[in-house]
């Protein structure tokens, strides 16, 4: 059973590099027009945690939710 993932972003972390953004696997994330970043698909979250790992601001957290399909 695939993972799912509720993705927080604390944006005053947050400087909008979008290196985040680039390494996602199903192109979640994205910039806002103030130039900070936002989940635009949250379904579609895996939990991979390569926004973390890549996050150079730490601003990224990713809980683990249990899929109930």
């Amino acid at each position: 059973m695939p993972k799912k993932g509720k993705v927080e972003i604390k944006e005053s972390w947050c400087k909008g590099c979008e290196i985040c953004a680039t390494f996602c696997p199903k192109k979640i994330l994205g910039l806002r027009n103030d130039g900070k970043m936002e989940v635009k698909d949250p379904e579609n979250c895996i939990a991979c945690n390569q926004c973390v790992l890549r996050c150079p601001d730490y601003a990224i957290k990713v809980e683990v939710i249990e899929n109930n399909d």
